[in-house]
């Protein structure tokens, strides 16, 4: 379903619920890698992912059709995903180095990452970057997204964001190379 026909039939009483499925539907697998590419950790992925869609809902009447839903649903979704990371610093009472340790820990015991090497050294390599160059570099090469995509999702020039890029690409080379 289109995204103007799901807005259009978000706003009437009788198709509201049947809209917002065909909203969660079509894009809840993305936005739950999205966050998953972010938090590492499954449970809170989905937890992110339900959270995103929460606020999508109470929001989705006053969408003003500025952007395309698409980049303001990754938008919620990632801001989401940082609060996410935030919140489990406070809970254990650590830095977020310690968290990205954590998950870097995490990711060679999860089943659900894929179990090749070098998707494993990838993954380790990106908890290096600083959150900036992490978040452009998951949106840029996994998920695809063209510069002003990420430009409106996260408030960044188009220039800082292939800059944040750039030295995304080098840091990880680095590290998979051991150079």
């Amino acid at each position: 379903m289109e995204d103007s026909l799901i807005l259009e039939q978000f706003k009437s009483d009788d198709t509201k619920h049947s809209a917002f499925r065909a909203l969660v539907d079509k894009y809840k697998e993305r936005v739950y890698w999205h966050a998953r590419k972010i938090v590492i950790d499954h449970e809170d992925a989905d937890d992110v992912t339900q959270e995103t869609f929460i606020k999508v809902y109470r929001a989705l009447k006053d969408f003003r059709e500025a952007s395309q839903l698409f980049t303001w649903i990754y938008r919620i979704a990632t801001n989401e995903s940082l609060n996410q990371l935030k919140k489990k610093q406070k809970r254990q009472a650590t830095s977020m180095d310690e968290v990205y340790e954590e998950l870097e820990n995490s990711i060679d015991s999860d089943h659900l990452i894929s179990g090749e090497e070098i998707q494993l050294k990838l993954q380790k390599a990106l908890l290096q970057l600083p959150e900036k160059q992490r978040l452009v570099f998951n949106m840029k090469y996994f998920d695809d997204l063209k510069y002003d995509e990420i430009s409106e999702i996260t408030g960044t020039s188009v220039g800082g964001l292939k800059a944040s890029y750039h030295l995304a690409v080098k840091k990880i080379e680095t590290y998979l190379t051991g150079a």
